[in-house]
């Protein structure tokens, strides 16, 4: 996320380099291979060389993400493990070959990244233009543009420091390519059928850059059109790599807010502003999740469960990464908003997120019900209730879609819970049936969360707006319909399994 990435869980560790103290950095994540090139890279050592990491007392330490933290006073030293035998000249020459390799490569990398970055400027500049923004706007982008062209011209080429530090490039050019949508995609991003399986990540970033553009709200809140690009690029790189809670599953429940927005006629009904905050909590909602839900950091007592007092861990841990992104000038889509109006912004998306939280599900949705016989569009408690009914309808709203897109999103799911599962049962820690592979199915899995929380949610909300019943709720109903006839079809053959093994048990017997 370029200078963002400092906001985010890392290691510091201080090594005696030729009676130098270097300073490492690396993310709790990382591989031990990756540190131990890391810790090579830091002390002048080739890439691949063996090496062994001891502290003043002599004691070897662990190359891994648990590493114990250090100060500059207790310096660590990387030495490379001995050999019995002096290096070969054969070695030798390779390794040198092998330098110069690197270094050729380093140079026609430069190359292209300055021919890149000047053919991105050059657009950028032109695209600036033609999108109509302030001359002072204008001016300030184009001066930061010079500012960049010349920072990579100082540099020679170089992208390191003397000291040997890797410069992080600044994202004044956002790295995604631009992805033009044609009106049959237009079309069909308003409607819950989308097909989100279909897209890679750079083509789903230029789809929320035009529903914000779409909707208003890059004019509403006079963003600077290349900052929602860098925001939207630092949150697509702040999803992780689960089976399930990742950035697809972000661009699912985004894309489906904007289709509510669409086919609820919100845009009517609500303010800009409230329709900003519907699209950023959507957008941001599952931030940075790890794959483990609530239950599991409560009863592990993790540093997140730990940290928000057992309190919704996840989705305050979500809100916190949002706003770490957003405190960033260069990501900041509200910088042109004033102080009170953010303050409200920030509020009601914290609300939002923190209502994703599936313990609060039942007192959200009864809340709703209470303001159903006079609901008051002006009226703002009214207005709070429906948005949190409405991003819980989008967070779980997978199985609303066709079932050749729905489906796979269970086996995401599933794989997801056994990994939790696996977890606990290695740490003796309690495991919820609906999470344990040796318990769950597909059919047992879906039949009663689609009964009993889906279908009476949306049914809550067709009662405000009639015309989701066709498009939402009866796809539930025949979905609902779908993993009952599985379930049906698992039990005759479980029963026909087990009256076969009682039979060859009989006949054995006999």
């Amino acid at each position: 996320m370029g200078s963002s990435s400092s906001s985010f869980p890392h290691r510091n560790i201080y090594l005696d380099v030729d009676g130098k103290v270097q300073k490492v950095v690396f993310s709790q994540h990382s591989s031990p291979c990756d540190i131990k090139e890391l810790l090579c890279s830091s002390s002048n050592l080739p890439r691949n060389t063996a090496i062994k990491l001891i502290n003043p007392e002599g004691a070897m330490v662990s190359i891994d993400a648990t590493v114990p933290a250090n100060s500059p006073n207790f310096l660590y030293k990387v030495v490379p493990l001995s050999t019995s035998q002096p290096p070969e000249r054969e070695d030798m020459f390779q390794s040198l070959l092998t330098q110069v390799a690197e270094q050729f490569t380093r140079a026609f990398r430069i190359n292209e990244l300055k021919t890149e970055v000047t053919n991105r400027l050059a657009a950028l500049e032109k695209r600036v233009e033609m999108e109509g923004l302030k001359v002072v706007e204008i001016e300030k982008c184009k001066n930061d543009l010079r500012k960049l062209r010349d920072e990579v011209t100082s540099r020679g080429g170089s992208s390191f420091t003397d000291e040997g530090k890797k410069v992080t490039p600044r994202r004044d050019v956002p790295t995604y390519p631009k992805y033009t949508l044609s009106q049959e995609t237009i079309e069909a991003l308003k409607k819950p059928t989308f097909d989100v399986w279909h897209w890679e990540h750079n083509e789903m970033l230029s789809c929320l850059e035009f529903m914000y553009h779409d909707l208003g709200l890059v004019k509403e809140f006079n963003m600077n059109p290349i900052i929602l690009k860098r925001w939207l690029l630092a949150i697509q790189e702040n999803y992780r790599d689960n089976p399930f809670h990742n950035f697809r599953h972000c661009f699912c429940v985004s894309q489906m807010m904007y289709g509510m927005i669409h086919l609820c006629s919100l845009q009517g009904k609500l303010t800009l502003t409230d329709l900003g905050i519907l699209m950023t909590a959507a957008v941001c909602h599952d931030l940075d999740h790890p794959g483990y839900n609530n239950t599991y950091q409560i009863n592990a007592r993790t540093e997140l469960a730990v940290r928000y007092n057992d309190i919704s861990p996840l989705e305050n841990h979500h809100c916190a990464v949002a706003f770490q992104i957003l405190s960033l000038p260069e990501c900041n889509i509200f910088a042109n908003v004033d102080p009170e109006t953010f303050r409200k912004i920030r509020q009601a998306i914290i609300t939002l997120i923190l209502a994703t939280d599936m313990a609060k599900h039942g007192e959200i949705l009864e809340g709703f019900k209470q303001k159903l016989d006079n609901f008051d569009f002006n009226n703002e408690e009214h207005v709070t209730c429906l948005k949190k009914v409405l991003i819980k309808c989008c967070d779980i709203s997978n199985e609303v879609r066709p079932s050749e897109v729905a489906e796979p999103w269970v086996d995401c799911l599933l794989e997801e819970y056994f990994m939790q599962s696996d977890r606990e049962k290695s740490e003796g820690l309690p495991v919820a049936p609906f999470m344990d592979r040796d318990k769950v199915t597909k059919p047992t899995a879906q039949i009663g969360f689609i009964k009993f929380v889906l279908i009476p949610m949306f049914e809550t909300v067709m009662k405000l707006f009639p015309q989701i019943e066709e498009i939402m709720v009866q796809p539930l109903r025949d979905s609902r319909d779908h993993y009952e006839e599985l379930k049906q079809l698992e039990d005759s053959m479980t029963e026909q399994s087990s009256f076969m093994s009682r039979l060859r048990k009989d006949l054995k017997s006999e």
